[in-house]
């Protein structure tokens, strides 16, 4: 494979099988696409206008070696692609555990959790709050936590799970993209905006990136699905 579809093929690599599965009997996602995608695309949109200003600030950029060289608001393409390959994965993951699985105890528990988390992140970005990936990144994830413990939202027990679940493919999938396995990492970070703390080649900030890209998608996903069996109550 040539370098430059590097990229590429790790965002095809994480979308290939929940797209397929999708499609199979038993879990039939595609009826859920429509409370899927408008979450998607509104969270992508944020998610790509702080990338867009993080890259021209030089918190990260992209190594033009692996990608295609097609460039939008100064991002590759493949990044577009990877905030909607991504979440697709997270969701049908997430939706395939809430069908077979029950996750109604210990509530109380999961916001203790929830709350020392967010207390925890909160408290790092305050101390480090020069370093633009980590204060952002765990500002953002805390308010979130918050703001969904307060509004009492069942299904976060079920996120939590399903967010250990993909652990091992997101870090493979962003182990390749930090480096790992290559010459060179696809996305270089600035280890200035950052704690400098890295799993093999993925900076300790990723997981909570991606907590908190996906955990909005979830957030979206669920309200839509809520405000569907509103309207089909009218």
């Amino acid at each position: 494979m040539r370098d430059n579809f590097t990229y590429l093929a790790v965002d095809l690599g994480c979308i290939v099988f929940p797209f397929l599965f999708s499609f199979h009997p038993r879990s039939n996602f595609i009826k859920e696409w429509r409370n899927f995608l408008v979450p998607c695309l509104v969270v992508g949109a944020f998610f790509i206008l702080w990338d867009a200003v993080f890259t021209y600030m030089g918190v990260w950029q992209f190594n033009p070696r692996y990608v295609l060289g097609y460039y939008v608001l100064g991002l590759p393409v493949e990044e577009l692609l990877f905030f909607v390959c991504i979440p697709y994965a997270c969701t049908f993951t997430y939706y395939c555990m809430t069908r077979y699985f029950r996750f109604t105890g210990y509530p109380k528990a999961v916001a203790v959790c929830s709350y020392l988390l967010a207390l925890s992140l909160f408290v790092i970005a305050v101390i480090h709050a020069s370093r633009l990936y980590t204060s952002v990144t765990f500002s953002l994830l805390a308010l979130l936590l918050v703001w969904c413990t307060r509004a009492g939202y069942k299904f976060i027990a079920a996120f939590y799970v399903t967010f250990a679940f993909i652990l091992i493919p997101f870090f493979i999938s962003n182990g390749i993209l930090t480096g790992t396995g290559l010459p060179e990492p696809v996305v270089i970070y600035n280890n200035a905006h950052n704690l400098g703390i890295r799993m093999l080649t993925i900076p300790f900030e990723d997981t909570f990136y991606g907590m908190l890209l996906l955990l909005l998608n979830v957030v979206g996903y669920e309200l839509m699905k809520k405000r569907e069996v509103n309207n089909s109550q009218f």
